[in-house]
């Protein structure tokens, strides 16, 4: 008989790069963001264990909520090569066909990373990797391994990645068979201060 397997997935806080619609680097949180992390703390189910992306931001996000964590290395953002730390809108001015290409066809890799279906695969192996592990695991992460994990648990088409907005410090809970992901539920967001966009 299969273990009752519950996975929790949280996107990290947000980042000067999220704020200003950036290729993300290896950067820290903004101002404020573990004070919005503290306030969502005490809403998260007791864990088994707790695994975080290599991340400065990810690690900082687990820390502000509290928990002991294991940096998972297969939990990585996507490989934004030569883009990362770069503005998406200068990147989409001196490239526009690049970054079209990229954006509408899942196998390309423009910048010299990580392809769209090639990151998806490599979430979708992780996820099968651990249908089996039983109890509450939960994992502060990318925005970009919430979509892939939920594309992986609805089998959907690569071309679906960028259908899926997930916000910073959003809560997504999926719950394991032992055979397949099933999407459970999303949780709330800490509020934001009056007049600030998400």
């Amino acid at each position: 008989m299969a273990k009752a397997t519950r996975l929790t997935l949280v996107c990290h806080g947000a980042t000067p790069a999220v704020r200003t619609g950036a290729f993300p680097a290896d950067e820290a949180l903004e101002p404020g963001e573990t004070q919005r992390a503290q306030a969502i703390a005490g809403h998260l189910r007791h864990a088994h264990r707790v695994l975080t992306s290599p991340a400065l931001r990810a690690r900082q996000t687990a820390d502000a909520l509290g928990l002991e964590s294991i940096v998972d290395a297969a939990l990585a953002e996507i490989d934004y090569g030569r883009w990362a730390g770069q503005a998406f809108t200068a990147v989409h001015d001196a490239q526009p066909d690049d970054v079209a290409d990229w954006m509408h066809n899942p196998v390309s890799a423009p910048h010299g990373g990580e392809s769209i279906h090639d990151f998806l695969v490599r979430i979708a192996d992780w996820m099968r990797s651990h249908l089996n592990d039983g109890g509450h695991t939960i994992v502060v992460t990318h925005a970009s391994i919430v979509r892939a994990a939920v594309l992986s648990a609805l089998q959907a088409p690569d071309t679906a990645f960028w259908r899926i907005d997930v916000e910073p410090l959003s809560c997504i809970e999926m719950s394991s068979d032992g055979v397949r992901w099933m999407l459970r539920a999303a949780a709330c967001l800490p509020p934001r201060a009056a007049g600030i966009l998400p």
